[in-house]
């Protein structure tokens, strides 16, 4: 059930909404929007009449079902679209966030210059894998909480808030000491103990869909996020598995206004990993932005031919500067604006 207050409630209305839902054995989550506070009540609702008359409250507007399995999510019960702010830059709404770097932190030269060179370039976030998930057991696994470290070297040089990937629970906190946006990529959408332990943080969240994930499926794992109390969702396509071996994955650009339409929460695309091709990733991001996408992940390293991994879906330093060049009058079209730092 969602319980929606009037504009003019204050925060003693709010409080006494949700007390009403704690003493029916329900959980509330309280989502605060620009002109008025929305209240989920999640649990089993077999007290639903009782919750209906909270409609008589004179702080309460409506009080009404969400069919939707994804109840948090739903653009059905927050209707303007969110915006999470990662330090300090906010995402979602008329915002377009570009966030930049390479795969993997491979030394303080290489993620260092990097930084320098995005945030010139008007990136507003570094990305950077400390722990990679690899497909062979051989190939190179990260620097670890070492490349943590290099990562906030970085931040403390540039300014660039710190976007970087989680793979296991057991290294939750070590990851959120350092991150400004956890990452959860592709092969862990669906690890639900994973999605629970970043529930409980308070730093935004960015959830890749699985590689062949269905668009409620990633938002059901936006769910799990948002039910654990982390209201800070930002969801990130970034291609899906078909039969076609022409380039690494399909980006699948459809899930964007799909996506818009079903949820509140600000959606970005990956079209490094989506295409897999440095000569795909400019007109794809250019989709991307038409099609309504919030923001953007673009892979970009300083040597791509050195790089320990997907150096051949990076961009080198020039080239990322003609992509920033080249998208910057397609936001505009949308009518979005790039955030920069100052």
């Amino acid at each position: 059930m969602i319980i929606v207050m009037n504009p003019s409630a204050n925060q003693d209305d709010i409080n006494f909404v949700i007390e009403k839902i704690r003493s029916l054995n329900l959980t509330p989550h309280a989502l605060p929007g620009v002109e008025r506070t929305i209240i989920g009540a999640i649990g089993d609702t077999k007290s639903k009449d009782t919750l209906k008359t909270l409609v008589n409250h004179i702080s309460v507007d409506n009080v009404y079902p969400i069919a939707k399995p994804y109840k948090l999510a739903a653009r059905s019960t927050k209707h303007e679209d969110s915006i999470v702010n990662v330090n300090n830059i906010p995402i979602g709404g008329k915002h377009f966030v570009v966030i930049a770097g390479p795969c993997s932190v491979e030394n303080e030269t290489q993620i260092t210059s990097t930084a320098a060179h995005i945030r010139q370039q008007g990136a507003a976030l570094l990305r950077g894998g400390a722990y990679k998930p690899r497909t062979s057991p051989y190939s190179f696994q990260g620097l670890e909480e070492e490349g943590l470290k290099l990562l906030k070297k970085s931040k403390d040089q540039s300014g660039l808030g710190i976007v970087t990937e989680l793979l296991s629970a057991h290294t939750t906190q070590l990851v959120d000491h350092y991150s400004d946006l956890i990452q959860i990529g592709a092969r862990n959408m669906q690890n639900f103990s994973l999605l629970k332990e970043v529930g409980k943080v308070k730093t935004p969240v960015l959830i890749k869909r699985g590689l062949s994930a269905t668009i409620d499926e990633l938002l059901m794992s936006a769910e799990y996020v948002l039910a654990g109390g982390n209201y800070n969702v930002i969801l990130c396509e970034r291609g899906i598995r078909t039969y076609e071996k022409a380039y690494r994955n399909t980006l699948d650009l459809n899930a964007i206004p799909k996506l818009k339409e079903l949820t509140h929460l600000p959606i970005m695309v990956d079209p490094s990993h989506g295409t897999g091709q440095v000569n795909m990733i400019t007109p794809m991001a250019k989709a991307a932005i038409a099609a309504g996408a919030d923001g953007l992940l673009i892979e970009v390293h300083p040597k791509p031919e050195e790089a320990y991994s997907d150096g051949e879906q990076s961009l080198t330093f020039k080239q990322f500067s003609d992509l920033m060049t080249a998208i910057k009058p397609y936001i505009e079209l949308a009518g979005k604006e790039l955030v920069v730092l100052d």
